[in-house]
């Protein structure tokens, strides 16, 4: 591969931090480095304080070479901006609820669920009024590059109600007092237009990269698998995801139905995961603690491991509590109940999967943090009956692939 071979560029924006992949076409990274929310996933200054640093960390002889650019976000964490970009207050992140207390309801047809986001959407509404971009974490960074804020990508909109299969916006939104708060959609791999002169300049990058419209952080995390449609997909970041290829979109409570690069891509998200490990132990702690455990054997506790009240899959229920009681002296004790816990959640999100006609995986690829520690994916297997592998690759790769898909 020539040193001047053409590079693109990938940033994952997740939960705790900001991840950026520099591949080549044959998918080798040239660079990667990460970094963690300076103020947390709240702060939307803080998202984009993130990628400036990283994208000016990146060596001038690498960055010259760059002639794309895709991001992913989490799915469902949404801000408020100004018609210039500029964030009002805090972003509203993807676990947290807010109800919609309004004539909506009554408008909106009985027959079609409420989209997830839009209780957050109101809630912005009511504190900044409709004069407002209302956009989740890819299509803001997006526009920053673009210096244009008018679109956003088809995935991570799905929340606010964007009709995969019809293309539009329901029917219902056109009573919206608010419907200009709305981007425009574009579809996933689609090029958006180059990097504005301005942040060019600022970031030293060149000035025809391309901006390709990206996805949701666990769709590009599939996408960094190479995952058959025979296996599925399990990300183990702060939250656990379930995905699979299909030839079709599914209906369900909890299912995610998403097109990336013309691929039906299915699942569900549940709000426990690695973050609710964190609570109780660091990293190292986590390491030590997990040698002392023997997958083969039974922890003996039923605990529930959600870090707040409420899921969205595999049970769908706003009011479901955590059960993280009674914790052993034993803290290796506590570790493996609680991975035993996250196990049971993952294998109930299979199960429902199979039960939608779309059969057993023939094996289960894992990728994210917890994809490192062999006794949780040992009490994975106990509890799924599935093979599993791990993947090292990142979800910053997924979404550079996308970019490389968009510009070929």
């Amino acid at each position: 591969m020539s040193s001047n071979a053409p590079l693109v560029l990938g940033i994952d924006l997740g939960t705790s931090g900001v991840r950026i992949a520099l591949i080549n076409n044959r998918y080798e990274i040239e660079h990667f480095s990460s970094i963690n929310y300076l103020d947390g996933l709240e702060n939307c200054e803080g998202w984009k304080k993130s990628c400036m640093i990283l994208i000016n960390e990146i060596p001038s002889q690498i960055k010259e070479r760059l002639i794309g650019c895709s991001i992913a976000g989490t799915s469902g964490t949404l801000m408020g901006c100004d018609y210039a970009g500029n964030a009002l207050g805090k972003a509203l992140p993807y676990f947290k609820k807010y109800i919609v207390k309004n004539k909506f309801l009554q408008e909106h047809s009985t027959n079609i669920p409420l989209p997830d986001g839009i209780g957050r959407a109101f809630h912005l509404i009511n504190i900044f009024g409709e004069e407002i971009l209302l956009r989740h974490q890819a299509d803001w960074i997006s526009g920053w590059l673009l210096d244009d804020w008018t679109w956003g990508e088809e995935g991570n909109n799905i929340k606010l109600g964007w009709d995969l299969l019809k293309k539009s916006w329901p029917k219902s939104f056109k009573k919206l007092s608010w419907l200009n708060a709305l981007p425009k959609i574009v579809s996933s791999g689609k090029i958006i237009g180059k990097i504005s002169s301005i942040r060019a300049k600022e970031l030293n990058l060149p000035k025809k990269l391309q901006i390709i419209a990206g996805t949701t952080d666990s769709n590009a995390a599939v996408l960094a698998t190479d995952a058959a449609a025979s296996e599925g997909i399990t990300i183990l970041g702060s939250t656990i995801v379930i995905k699979r290829f299909a030839e079709f979109p599914l209906k369900g409570k909890g299912i995610t139905n998403h097109l990336v690069a013309g691929q039906w891509l299915v699942g569900g998200a549940s709000n426990a995961g690695c973050s609710v490990l964190k609570k109780f132990f660091n990293d190292k702690s986590l390491i030590e603690l997990s040698r002392q455990i023997n997958p083969e054997s039974d922890s003996g506790l039923t605990l529930l491991p959600l870090l707040y009240k409420g899921e969205r899959f595999p049970i769908d229920d706003p009011n479901l509590e955590p059960i993280l009681e009674p914790r052993p002296v034993s803290d290796s004790l506590y570790l493996h109940g609680l991975l035993e816990g996250l196990a049971r959640i993952e294998a109930q999100g299979w199960e429902k999967m199979k039960e939608m006609q779309l059969g057993k995986p023939t094996k289960i690829i894992t990728i994210g943090g917890g994809a490192k520690n062999p006794q949780w994916r040992r009490i994975r297997e106990r509890q799924i009956g599935i093979p599993i592998h791990s993947c090292s690759r990142q979800a910053a790769e997924g979404v550079a692939r996308l970019a490389w898909k968009g510009i070929i």
